[in-house]
């Protein structure tokens, strides 16, 4: 006992000084300028949404926030220049659910450690995908669409812009979830893409309002179906993937969020998300969201993280079912 109360209160000490010195360096937090790096080239809409953030960020902390874009390789190349950064928090990165979730399914090799190489800090958007026909297409609902997949097996085709992207992927899931066959047909670029839906050449596609927008603006592509869990503001006509005959449960979200090395202190991080959050509730951020269809994603770390588990897992099925492998 002589020795055991000096030890605790050795400990405690121990542990309240590093807290104060978290604390301090919260308080303190950025000493220098900010670089938050993107794998999103310039005037994407993730990109332009972290632009908008970063300039809030900048009046808030009275230090430099610049935007980095390093586009290419899968996001490898920002990952990249992210991990040989600072560990303090003035080096971030803004991911998105493919770098977190997917990719570690996908690839048999990754240039990182999703789970050990990066702490979210906070969210910054999500946005659902919308189930897009061509405007004279026989097909009105989704259930249209799985009764013809299920009569004729791979006979339908649905495109995205690559292998392992949120609209592919959740393209998959629908196959998955009805147990039908389709093909999945790639295009290089995405207005190639919801181009070949307009024309009849694809049978249908996900897409979203930043990229399938404007076709159907335009009356050339017809949206038939929301994967989201209710019909959203913006499109109250838009019936859910279930509502139009879909399978229940059916939702593919996509999301992007900003990032910090693993173990940064408490405190900073607490900071970092604080201060986004705040730029988030900015009216004209959420007036920039709405174009993009786009829409805030409040959370805490501790709950997008476990958002980001379960999105892991659903990729994980989907990608084992699918036989989707890339080197």
């Amino acid at each position: 006992m002589k020795t055991t109360l000096p030890l605790l209160a050795g400990t405690a000490l121990a542990t309240l000084s590093l807290f104060g010195a978290g604390a301090a360096h919260a308080q303190e937090f950025p000493t220098k300028p900010v670089r938050i790096l993107t794998p999103f080239p310039a005037g994407a809409g993730p990109e332009a949404v972290l632009r908008l953030v970063a300039e809030r960020l900048q009046k808030k902390w009275g230090k430099p926030v610049i935007i980095e874009n390093k586009p290419g390789a899968n996001g490898f190349i920002a990952i990249d220049a992210f991990k040989r950064g600072a560990t303090d928090g003035h080096d971030l990165i803004q991911l998105d659910n493919v770098h977190l979730a997917a990719y570690p399914h996908l690839f048999k090799k990754l240039p990182y450690d999703a789970a050990r190489d990066f702490d979210v800090a906070a969210p910054l958007f999500r946005n659902y995908f919308f189930v897009g026909v061509g405007a004279n297409s026989k097909y009105k609902a989704v259930g249209d669409i799985v009764a013809d997949a299920k009569a004729r097996p791979t006979a339908l085709n649905y495109g995205s812009w690559s292998v392992g992207n949120p609209v592919h992927l959740g393209s998959a899931l629908l196959e998955s979830m009805t147990n039908t066959q389709m093909q999945h047909v790639v295009y290089k670029e995405t207005s190639q893409l919801y181009a070949a839906v307009a024309s009849g050449e694809l049978d249908w596609s996900l897409g979203s309002l930043a990229t399938a927008g404007p076709l159907q603006r335009a009356g050339k592509i017809k949206f038939i179906a929301v994967t989201a869990p209710r019909r959203l503001a913006a499109f109250p006509d838009v019936p859910t993937v279930a509502e139009s005959g879909g399978p229940a449960g059916y939702e593919v979200t996509g999301w992007t969020a900003i990032a910090a090395p693993k173990g940064l202190p408490k405190p900073v991080a607490d900071k970092i998300q604080k201060d986004v959050n705040e730029a988030l509730a900015d009216p004209e951020i959420k007036q920039r969201y709405a174009t993009f269809g786009y829409e805030p994603f409040p959370a805490t770390r501790e709950q997008f993280s476990a958002f980001v588990a379960s999105e892991s897992a659903k990729y994980a099925d989907v990608i084992k079912r699918a036989k989707v492998a890339l080197d």
